[in-house]
């Protein structure tokens, strides 16, 4: 491995003093932040806050403002001859961005994945399923080469695009892995189909899920684990940076591996650091990714609490926790791909055939899904209009929603209701 697990706090401070120079040093070699960060930085003083908070953050709104055709050059800073492979940002316009890996990123890559594996305790002689989506988003494909390089065997199904969903409760059932891995709304899911072909997944091999991309509720987690009959590990990453943490055994959030993501949890108006326990939004700078992406404070939009010590034993209690407070900082997170409020809120008031809307994620069945309510302007055909703002959606955010006209003045009634027109509900339970 290229780093070995920390053994103290103090590991972790000496490591991060070192690193946050080279962040500093590969962020200036881009021009996208050389414009922004102060020229005086003293690169001998970045462990003293006031020095470190020279430093603007930054967030995806600031990206998505270079031109597509200029972003490898502009914010980048790797050779083309240096690229392994591209990450699909897990965020949702119509021109994703695409993050290159280099070949030495792709060896922290994988380590903060394998460690994901360490911190719910599976060793060589599991084996595992793989049902995240496969493709150029890394987390189905790292979760699975992670596993191969501790020795645990994969099984790389995919999600039911991949791989249909009767056939993978079939190779579950056949093959008998202990571990599976993937969404949780899809574990549900396959749960379900399971049972109605008298298949008791309870009672099967499985003993261990690992999830990520989704929020997970105690309420969705209770479910998933006793239709399973196994322990729910669910673990957070994200494109910008990598896996970045995942639960221990007292599944009180997720221990960061902060020798690898220099985190800040700061408030949100002010952007000075929250107290312990306080809820602020993380911000986050990668320690060895970033030889091509030059992260530096990255403003997540995660709304989350830290904690320096959770209740979990073992070896990976050296690092501290963060546990999201199921709000965002104006976006929400389903099955995986990240909706920004105010592009969705520019879409819908695109279409001059939608007068007023209103967004609810809620859980239906075992499946979280999109619920968009619309008011129409008078005479339009609302069949039509909902066929293709179904299908623009599906194409421009890469979810399927359910689309419900509701009587003109509905909505103004609600909002008119509170301080701030309530446009976005987060009902899952």
């Amino acid at each position: 491995m290229p780093l070995k697990l920390p053994e103290s706090r103090e590991d972790i401070r000496r490591l991060q003093s070192a690193r946050k120079r080279v962040a500093v040093e590969r962020a200036l070699a881009s021009p996208f932040h050389r414009a922004r960060i102060p020229h005086d930085i003293d690169l001998d003083r970045l462990d003293d806050p006031e020095e470190w908070h020279r430093i603007p953050v930054f967030d995806k709104e600031m990206l998505r403002a270079i031109p597509a055709q200029d972003f490898l050059s502009t914010f980048c800073t790797a050779q083309r001859t240096d690229i392994a492979e591209l990450w699909r940002s897990g965020g949702s316009t119509g021109l994703p961005l695409f993050y290159p890996r280099t070949f030495r990123d792709m060896d922290y890559g994988r380590l903060s994945f394998v460690r994901v594996f360490q911190c719910a305790g599976a060793t060589a002689a599991d084996t595992a399923h793989v049902s995240f989506p496969l493709g150029i988003h890394p987390v189905g494909h790292l979760m699975a080469r992670a596993a191969q390089s501790i020795g645990i065997g994969v099984n790389w199904a995919g999600a039911g695009n991949s791989t249909p969903s009767a056939a993978q409760i079939d190779l579950i059932n056949m093959l008998a892995p202990t571990i599976w891995l993937g969404m949780s709304s899809y574990g549900l899911h396959l749960a379900n189909l399971a049972e109605a072909d008298g298949i008791d997944l309870a009672n099967g091999s499985v003993n261990t899920l690992i999830c990520s991309a989704e929020q997970v509720t105690e309420a969705k987690r209770c479910k998933i684990e006793r239709i399973w009959g196994a322990e729910l590990y669910d673990s957070f990453g994200m494109t910008e940076a990598g896996m970045m943490g995942c639960e221990g055994s007292a599944h009180d959030g997720f221990h960061i591996w902060t020798d690898m993501y220099f985190i800040e949890v700061l408030d949100p108006d002010t952007l000075m650091p929250v107290a312990e326990g306080e809820p602020g939004t993380l911000v986050v700078t990668p320690l060895w990714t970033n030889n091509a992406t030059p992260f530096i404070r990255w403003v997540s939009g995660d709304i989350v609490v830290y904690r320096e010590h959770g209740d979990s034993a073992g070896p990976f209690s050296v690092f501290p926790l963060i546990k999201h407070t199921h709000r965002t900082a104006g976006f929400f997170k389903l099955r995986g791909v990240n909706m920004n409020h105010t592009e969705f809120e520019d879409f819908m008031f695109g279409h001059d055939n939608i007068a007023d809307f209103k967004v609810e994620l809620v859980t239906r069945g075992d499946l979280e899904d999109l619920d968009v309510f619309v008011e129409l302007p008078a005479h339009e055909d609302a069949a039509a209009v909902c066929s293709a703002l179904r299908e623009s959606i599906r194409n421009t955010f890469e979810v399927t929603a359910r689309i419900e006209v509701l009587d003109r003045g509905t909505l103004a009634r609600e909002f008119e209701q509170d301080v701030k027109a309530q446009r976005f509900l987060d009902k899952r339970v």
